[in-house]
């Protein structure tokens, strides 16, 4: 299955009008592509399963909470969806973007709760070569660029050296890879192997992270 254009070209339609009373009207014709869309993802979960344990896929809904945002325009101008891992053992999780212009698709740990932030900065300032090991391998540098993207703060975080080998992972307040796709790209019949390929390129570092997520600093089991 692919994307077809008809979804581009709506997204665009709904961009420029972004109303209720557009949307009403043409509310028939979305829920088309949305059972379509929901299709699509539901491929993507499958191709992954085939080597990973997803537990869920969650379809966003296209309309916007508006209630403390300055932008009160009612729908997003995009399809979106996540995936989730099984179990308390895998950590990290996939998301996939269709917006005109602003695909992407991205992996892994976008707001780590204080003890799970912790634990990967100490990590990191015990040792940092795996992890480097990991963004700098083939397909992680293919797909992307071998770095990680995410809000960081300006210095070290209280109790950490700021002129730690580390220190720009140390910063960190999320940890998440990103590969940006054209429409063109979105469009393409291989779109859905490509982007089941990218996901799977994020293993290694799923793995790592649940790794350390799941252990303490002596490397002991913390869960059951």
């Amino acid at each position: 299955m692919k994307v077809d254009k008809e979804v581009i070209q709506f997204l665009k339609k709904l961009r420029k009008n972004n109303n209720r009373d557009w949307f009403k009207e043409h509310k028939p014709y979305f829920d088309e592509l949305k059972s379509a869309m929901e299709e699509f993802y539901r491929e993507i979960k499958e191709g992954l399963s085939e080597d990973d344990e997803i537990e869920k896929m969650k379809f966003y809904r296209i309309y916007r909470d508006v209630r403390f945002s300055k932008d009160k325009t009612p729908y997003k101008s995009h399809f979106a969806g996540s995936l989730s891992r099984s179990g308390k053992s895998l950590r990290g999780g996939y998301y996939l973007r269709i917006s005109p212009g602003e695909s992407f698709l991205a992996g892994g740990f976008w707001g780590p709760d204080k003890e799970d932030l912790y634990r990967i900065r100490k990590e990191f300032e015990i040792s940092d070569t795996e992890i480097r090991e990991i963004l700098a391998a083939p397909d992680f540098k293919k797909y992307f660029n071998g770095k990680l993207e995410g809000d960081e703060l300006k210095t070290a975080p209280k109790g950490f050296q700021k002129d730690d080998p580390a220190i720009d992972l140390i910063r960190k307040k999320a940890f998440i890879a990103v590969r940006k796709f054209s429409d063109q790209e979105v469009l393409s019949p291989e779109f859905k192997d490509e982007v089941v390929l990218t996901f799977k390129a994020l293993r290694p570092y799923f793995d790592y992270m649940s790794e350390v997520l799941t252990t303490d600093l002596n490397g002991v089991s913390t869960i059951d």
